[in-house]
């Protein structure tokens, strides 16, 4: 069964910088594609990035190109989001995704979750 642990949330000023990472576990972790979801208060949650498994491609949100950056190192099975350029807009809770399909991370639909990050961006 897959697992996954976010880590790395806290308070920033705006413009600043983040990274939140995200820790998997179980065997079926393997092949799997990661994102990253977020939710602010009063608001559905909307996509923000994610990664095949083999590192290869990426796919980012248009609020957030060029100033996020996923990436995943396989060897010890985590995925972080290396978050510049902060806004307060930015704020929401970060949710870690993995699925076996890349659409169902872009569309938030299933996958395994993990139990969310807080982020705070200060303006």
């Amino acid at each position: 069964q897959v697992q996954l642990v976010e880590s790395g949330g806290g308070l920033v000023q705006a413009g600043g910088s983040l990274t939140v990472s995200c820790a998997g576990s179980g065997r079926a972790f393997s092949g799997y594609a990661t994102g990253w979801l977020r939710q602010a208060p009063g608001k559905e949650r909307e996509f923000v990035a994610a990664i095949t498994w083999s590192g290869g491609s990426t796919y980012y949100a248009d609020s957030v190109k060029g100033r996020f950056t996923i990436s995943r190192v396989i060897a010890n099975n985590t995925v972080y989001l290396q978050m510049n350029s902060l806004k307060p807009e930015d704020t929401a809770v970060y949710y870690c995704n993995a699925s076996p399909r890349m659409s169902t991370i872009v569309a938030g639909t299933g996958g395994v979750w993990g139990q969310g990050t807080q982020v705070t961006v200060s303006s």
